[in-house]
Formats: structure tokens, sequence, C-alpha cells
């Protein structure tokens, strides 16, 4: 059904850190499109159906979502309109997958909220393009690039948080934390709220989380940058760099 191009020298330049759910009941055209995405440099992570997917992408959050058409139970099309029925998975891009290249078949995936739709068979390298323009018809402005505040850099690429002299290390929840922060400075969070954006809606773990993961963080930030994550006393926290009048500990 598929032939794999792909010349990893000339995908190395494609890295990114991207995370593409793959959702088909085939283990086969997983199997192929995990090796092709990966080739260009994207994270995956699979399901089988409509329900596993769910969890998934309540759970991780991916970036984009490659959904076929036909699977048992629940098809791709049902589980396309209830991911944009949802706010937390309203704006999550999802191309269909399908071999049904009927124009009314084309236009019900549309109608469902899917942003592109490639018919089988086709090959790796269209796919990949086609997530490419996808990705970035859907990435608000800035969400790539090098946020910088006060001399702290974060850089989503590399995945690195850097201070003018030094490179700061830090887990990844702290990290994706730190990053939510950054672009969402100046505006105070309750507990619940980053465990829904930091963590994913299906995690089930106490909000109190959330302020251990607050410590590790101005630990790792160090005494220059840790009072930039303030404590909103009776709400929760925020990324600022005003002053603040409460206790930061």
């Amino acid at each position: 059904m598929f032939k794999l191009p792909l010349n990893k020298a000339n995908e190395a330049s494609c890295m990114s850190t991207r995370t593409i759910l793959i959702v088909d009941d085939e283990a086969a055209i997983r199997e192929v499109l995990v090796t092709a995405l990966e080739m260009a440099g994207y994270r995956t992570i699979e399901a089988a159906n409509a329900q596993d997917a769910h969890s998934l992408v309540v759970d991780q959050k991916p970036d984009l979502i490659l959904l076929d058409w036909m699977m048992p139970q629940v098809s791709g099309v049902e589980l396309a309109r209830r991911l944009k029925r949802d706010p937390l998975t309203a704006e999550i891009p999802i191309i269909m997958l399908t071999a049904k290249g009927e124009e009314d078949h084309k236009i019900s995936g549309l109608e469902a909220g899917a942003d592109d739709y490639i018919t089988k068979p086709f090959s790796p390298r269209e796919l990949v393009a086609r997530l490419k323009a996808v990705l970035r018809r859907s990435t608000p402005a800035g969400i790539e690039a090098p946020i910088e505040v006060n001399g702290l850099k974060l850089d989503p690429n590399s995945h690195r948080v850097t201070t003018l002299d030094a490179e700061l290390t830090m887990g990844p929840t702290e990290f994706r934390l730190l990053q939510y922060f950054m672009s969402h400075a100046e505006r105070a969070y309750t507990r619940g709220q980053l465990l829904d954006q930091v963590w994913g809606g299906n995690v089930y773990v106490d909000e109190r989380t959330v302020d251990v993961h607050i410590r590790r963080l101005r630990k790792a930030l160090g005494d220059e940058h840790k009072l930039l994550i303030q404590t909103v006393r009776g709400t929760g926290y925020r990324f600022s760099t005003k002053v603040n009048e409460t206790d930061n500990t």
C-alpha cells in the first residue's frame, strides 16, 4: 500500500519535537506510518481504536492526529466530532486517512472537523508534506520560537533552558510547566487549570502535585529567576516580572 521513501540524511533537517497520534486498527499501517514520521523527526504514539485514542489525546495532547476513517465500534469521523466538541481537544488538528475517495466522504470528514483528508494509498513523503502544512496552519505564531524573559531563555526545539551563562537542568514536567508559564505570562492559574494544561485532563493526581513541581522548578531556576514563578494567594500561581507582594517559598 505504501512505499517507504525517505532518505534519513535528507530528513535530518526536519527534526521536530512534535508528537503525532496515529489512530488505525491495522497494525501494519501504523508501523509504516511510525517509521515514516520518526524518520522525519516526529515523536509518535499509537492507538488501535477510538477509545484508546481519546484517552491518549486527553492525556498527552498530541500536536496532530492521523485518524483512520474506518474503525470498529466508533469510526474515525465520530471520534473527530467528539474531539472537536470538547474545548480541551478542539484545537488539535486532524488529518483523516481513508480508502474512501468519494467526494461526499471527503465532505463528511471535513465537516466533522478534519483539517485535511488523504486517500489511501499515498506515499509517506506526501503524508509528511501535508502534515507539515497542517501544523504550520494550526500553530499560533511564536509557539515554536525561543522565549526569553529577563535573561532566562527557553527553546522548545532543542528542549533547553539557559541563562546568560549556563544551561539549567530540569525534568520534563518542570520544562512543560515553565514553557506554559512563559507562554502565558502575567496570568494567574489555579492548580486545577495547570493540571489540565500541563499534565493533561486524563491524569488523576492530587492538585498538590503542582506545588511539588513548582518547588522543583524554582530550585532549578536558581535564586536569580525563581521569583518569576509567583504564588497568588487563594488562587494558584503565575509567571510575572512584576514585583510580587506574596511569599514565593
